[in-house]
């Protein structure tokens, strides 16, 4: 492909995920005002769908959740090796490896870089040595980064705190939300059994355990309710979901490219996140007029506007997730259709996706 008259950006992340779901639009952008782009992420079966954007692709596997010193050192050379070939105008980097060795690889390149901070992950959340250690190399990697982009002002406050990217730092809604692929639908009829979406990996950071727990508990009580999970395997929790799934309790769809056609089903989202940037589930459901019932935790909580479009729960307590869940299932059907029209209107409002997009093209604009 030859290059575009405007030089080339580089996207770097670590799942097809990250780049397809939550990126595609603004690759898109990037290819129609005349950039050359190159993504650079693990392939994977779905990558041809990223190519077909109109950007070129470049092989680099990411232990995502290994903490191997020597697999590290070789990323952050790959990283480097490639960065060198391409000499990028600006790179994009998104999630915590490629953020801290992809913005590693620039610094020592002087290549521009714009990071975002999509969460701040299970080392930092949890504390301790982890959490020092991924301190330290995030303020050496963003040592000269032109941008941070938050997308809560929690985790903004923790790198502010700590002086790391020198507080060259913006806030965005997350990722947003493409208000056209997650269209407002139709609220489920009244004579249906109320149905709640589970949509994320399947890791304790996720909730998983709370969401198992509770939908034991709940299926007990309200044997006509339905819990619905959708997303991949991330960890050892194969057993006891199918397990949950052959009794009925609840019914495990894999991991989904059309989540839509399984939101339109249910009338709320159940998300009880540990950790989150910005909640793309709850953004996407929200959009198609679900309500919300979620952690009371960054990230969460701007997405849901308490007993108006959702309701928020103590961070891994299971008992007010019950609350939550019985609370909504006795309101009127009324008013848990509204609860989900006032959601889209906030994320008409407050979410669209372009708005994201915009703060990202403005600073790769002034890049020479």
């Amino acid at each position: 492909m030859e290059n575009k008259d405007k030089g080339t950006v580089v996207l770097i992340g670590n799942h097809y995920i990250v780049i397809y779901n939550f990126r595609k639009e603004l690759i898109q952008r990037l290819v129609r005002e005349n950039y050359r782009v190159v993504v650079l992420m693990p392939f994977t079966e779905e990558a041809e769908k990223i190519r077909e954007l109109g950007c070129e692709l470049i092989d680099v596997p990411v232990d995502r959740r290994g903490v191997n010193p020597f697999k590290d050192g070789k990323l952050l050379l790959r990283y480097k090796k490639i960065l060198k070939e391409i000499k990028p105008l600006c790179v994009l980097t998104y999630t915590i490896k490629p953020n801290i060795y992809g913005g590693m690889a620039c610094r020592f390149l002087g290549i521009p870089y714009v990071c975002t901070i999509t969460g701040l992950g299970k080392g930092i959340e949890e504390g301790g040595i982890i959490r020092a250690v991924l301190m330290g190399m995030y303020k050496i990697a963003l040592k000269k980064v032109r941008k941070v982009f938050f997308q809560n002002d929690d985790n903004k406050s923790l790198f502010a705190g700590k002086n790391i990217g020198g507080k060259r730092y913006a806030l965005v809604k997350g990722s947003g939300v493409n208000l056209d692929t997650y269209a407002l639908k139709p609220f489920p009829a009244e004579t249906e059994p109320i149905r709640f979406a589970f949509v994320a990996r399947i890791a304790r950071i996720k909730g998983v355990d709370v969401f198992l727990e509770m939908a034991e508990y709940i299926k007990k009580k309200y044997p006509d309710v339905e819990f619905h999970m959708l997303g991949f395997w991330e960890e050892d929790y194969k057993e006891r979901i199918l397990q949950l799934h052959e009794k009925g309790i609840i019914y495990y769809h894999g991991m989904q490219s059309d989540v839509v056609s399984y939101l339109e089903k249910c009338q709320c989202l159940v998300h009880p996140s540990q950790s989150e940037g910005m909640s793309n589930a709850c953004l996407e459901a929200a959009a198609t007029g679900r309500a919300i019932i979620a952690s009371d935790i960054p990230g969460c909580r701007e997405c849901v506007e308490e007993g108006v479009t959702g309701y928020l729960h103590k961070l891994d307590d299971c008992t007010e997730l019950i609350e939550k869940i019985e609370k909504f299932i006795s309101l009127p059907y009324n008013e848990r259709k509204r609860m989900g029209e006032k959601g889209r209107r906030k994320m008409e409002k407050e979410f669209s996706r372009e708005n994201v997009i915009d703060a990202y093209m403005e600073e790769i604009s002034v890049i020479k």
